[in-house]
Order: structure tokens, then C-alpha cells, then sequence
């Protein structure tokens, strides 16, 4: 059944994979983004684009109800563990108080259904590396983990009260094509950048901490059978299941790459777990959450969307100096 949808943070990278899956499936997509991240190009021609801060509470009601939104997926944050240490009062303005102007305008209206993305960053760390349920503590290290399990309290629990379907999607590292660069988040996409400009990457740590990298095409698919399921709320791991170390990572790219580049090791980082692994079979049994990706085979097109990226700076750059 084709739905009204909004997807906030729908310009970003994730929320871009996921409003071009909903377009595909026939549902009318409305896309809300303050682009301090995102691209306006991102967003697919069949949706909606509305350029609006999640925190101005008469605009987000505005626009659910002139688009007549019927479910929501919510994605807008402010995502990075090791910023928010920095920054945690802004973190915590977009990442509670932006969700709770979301789910003010959720309450006044008709939408029914609401998917929040939340964060394998609310978990305590784990001395061994074993899969993490989502019976697993939640005492969250950093300020960012501690926004996000806010926000999952604050979703579950008013849209209960309301009568309304809430699901929360438990994210864990994710990669692929369209990633924006910054020097705090998305290991993959930074360690690619630093070697496809010929230099080092920076391992922080002894490069031994275990991380699940998913594939974003999973997590988007995650978001749809979450947001288009009917009658159940719930909480859902999003990985892939499979274990990866930081070092792993690199030299993987090292390999494709730059292999005569170095890599380099640095101080570890606040705030930053040691062991994070998803056990997902919860999401496999309830939302039938299939993770496809495979990171051999999909670093490439990491590979490949960095280069394009890095090669039309570096044009940039050289016609501003002539």
C-alpha cells in the first residue's frame, strides 16, 4: 500500500539511499533537510524537497500537514561520537529537541507510523567481541549516544501514549557511495579520502577495535520494511552481523589504493567503544531485514565516489590559483 512519506535528513547520505527506494516503490516521498550536510542533488526529481531546520516547530507542522504525511522517517542528526564531546550542547538542540519538534507535529496530525534512527552508539561498550543484542545495556560513552537513547525514550514512549506505531533502528557503521566527508565521521570514507590525496590515514588506537560495517543499501531497506510494516512497534539492530577491525579496514584501502602509503596510528579517542557488532535477528525475524552488502565488493564504489570527489576538488582548486 503506497504511503505519504516524510524523510527527514532525506538529502544526507543515508536518508538520500532511502527516499530514492521509497520513490521506486511507488510512494510519495516529501524530503525535509537543512542542508548543513546534505545536497539539494541528492534528492531525487519524484520527491518533494523542503529546506527547513527540523527545530522551527511551526514549519515541521507545516509541512506534515500541507503534504498530508502519513508516516515518517526520521534521520535528521547531528552524527559524530567523537564531535559531540566538543559540541554536546548542539548535539543535543538537533538530536532531542529537532526530534521532539518531529514528534510534536506527528501528535497534531494523522501520521500513524514513525521509524527513528537511532544508534548502535547508546549500547555500553563491550569488553569481548560478541554480538550485541538489543537486550544489551544502554549506557552510552559519548554525548552523541546519549542524544540518540533520549530520543529512542521520547519516540517509544509518546508515540505509545498516542496510540501510534513507533520503530527505532539501532545503526550501526555504515558505508557507501555518496558519504559526506568530514574528519569525524565515516571511518571508510575518510581513511579513502587521506590515501586518495597521498596521504597517511590516522588510526586511532591500536586500530584492534571491532566495528559492523553495513552497506547503506541494507539500512535503507531496513527504514523501508520498517516504515511500510503494518500493527507492530519495536526496537532493531541494523548491521550486517559481521565483525571488522579498524585496522582491517585500512589496510583494505591501503591495498586498493595506495599501497606504498603508510598508515599511520594516533591517541585513541573519548567517547569511542571498543567492541560493536550487531546480532540482527531480530530485524531478520520481524521486519524480514536481509543484509545484501558486501564490503570486498562494495568498497569500490567507495572508492570510486571518493575519487570523483577528490579529482573535482582538486580542479577546483587548480582554476582558482590561475
Amino acid at each position: 500500500m503506497k504511503s505519504r512519506i516524510l524523510v527527514t535528513g532525506g538529502a544526507g547520505f543515508i536518508g538520500s539511499h532511502l527516499t530514492k527506494l521509497l520513490v521506486s516503490r511507488g510512494h510519495d516521498v516529501t524530503v525535509v533537510d537543512d542542508l548543513s550536510m546534505g545536497l539539494r542533488a541528492n534528492v531525487p526529481a519524484d520527491a518533494r524537497f523542503v529546506q527547513a531546520d527540523i527545530r522551527d516547530e511551526d514549519r515541521m507542522l507545516a509541512v506534515v500537514r500541507e503534504n498530508r504525511i502519513e508516516r515518517v522517517c526520521h534521520l535528521a542528526a547531528k552524527v559524530s561520537i567523537r564531535a559531540s564531546v566538543d559540541s554536546f550542547t548542539e548535539d543535543a538542540q538537533i538530536n532531542v529537541m529537532g526530534t521532539l519538534s518531529v514528534l510534536k507535529a506527528v501528535c497534531r496530525t494523522d501520521v500513524s507510523n514513525m521509524v527513528f534512527a537511532s544508534s548502535m552508539a547508546v549500547y555500553a561498550d563491550k569488553s569481548q567481541p560478541e554480538p550485541i543484542s538489543e537486550e544489551y545495556l544502554t549506557k552510552p560513552i559519548s554525548p552523541y549516544g546519549v542524544s540518540k537513547l533520549a530520543g529512542e525514550n521520547f519516540v517509544s514512549n509518546i508515540m505509545a501514549l498516542s496510540g501510534r506505531q513507533a520503530t527505532v533502528l539501532r545503526l550501526f557503521n555504515t558505508y557507501g557511495p555518496g558519504q559526506t566527508y568530514t574528519p569525524y565521521v565515516g571511518v571508510m570514507t575518510i581513511f579513502a579520502t587521506k590515501l586518495l590525496q597521498g596521504q597517511s590515514p590516522v588510526i586511532f588506537g591500536d586500530g584492534n577495535q571491532i566495528r559492523d560495517f553495513v552497506y547503506v543499501g541494507d539500512i535503507a531497506q531496513a527504514f523501508c520494511k520498517a516504515v511500510e510494516r503494518e500493527g507492530a512497534s519495536g526496537i532493531y539492530n541494523a548491521g550486517s552481523g559481521q565483525p571488522r577491525s579498524v585496522k582491517e579496514i585500512a589496510e583494505l584501502l591501503q591495498s586498493r589504493i595506495a599501497p606504498e602509503i603508510p598508515l599511520k596510528f594516533g591517541p585513541a579517542q573519548a567517547g569511542e567503544i571498543r567492541n560493536s557488532i550487531a546480532n540482527i535477528a531480530r530485524a531478520k525475524a520481524d521486519l524480514g531485514y536481509s543484509p545484501q552488502g558486501k564490503l570486498e565488493r562494495d568498497v569500490d564504489q567507495v572508492i570510486d565516489a571518493v575519487r570523483e570527489r577528490v579529482a573535482m576538488r582538486a580542479e577546483l582548486a587548480g582554476a582558482g590559483k590561475q
